[in-house]
């Protein structure tokens, strides 16, 4: 247990919940988590001296936001910092370590170095798909779809079929 910071206390007052919010929580009951975590488990490091790595867990979480949200690591890391939501996700809080670009960027490394990282997104896919969703790499998440009339009229002024 951890002690709560202001910050953190502020933000569990607030009644509304954003799009962001919501989209998180749904990964997070969609995604089977135990499922790719003993995927990575036999090539994820054990600490036998020095810093103790970040769990496996939470840096597969952060992995996955940056697939969300199209990142890069530096952008990652700093939505780590800056976002709450983001970071309730990770499992991480502001009065704890979070993972540094070098830290996410080396992780996304193991991934490929294992031919990890296909598998995953294919795998996170496939329940998706289950439940009527799909992530494409690249998807802007946060799009909104407006209504608007199609052209009626092609180049030649025919209606078009």
């Amino acid at each position: 247990m951890h002690q709560v910071t202001f910050a953190e206390a502020e933000y569990n007052l607030k009644r509304r919940k954003t799009r962001r919010e919501k989209f998180l929580s749904q990964m997070n009951a969609l995604i089977p988590w135990r499922r790719l975590e003993a995927r990575i488990a036999p090539c994820y490091p054990r600490s036998k001296r020095g810093r103790e790595p970040y769990p496996l867990k939470v840096m597969l979480r952060v992995h996955c936001m940056q697939l969300f949200y199209n990142l890069s690591d530096p952008a990652m890391q700093d939505a780590l910092y800056e976002i709450e939501s983001m970071r309730n996700f990770a499992g991480l809080t502001l009065n704890g370590p979070i993972p540094d670009e070098t830290t996410i960027l080396n992780f996304r490394h193991l991934l490929e170095s294992n031919q990890l990282g296909t598998t995953l997104f294919e795998e996170i896919n496939k329940y998706l798909a289950e439940n009527g969703m799909v992530l494409r790499e690249g998807t802007i998440v946060d799009a909104t779809i407006i209504s608007a009339p199609s052209s009626s009229k092609n180049k030649k002024k025919d209606r078009d079929p």
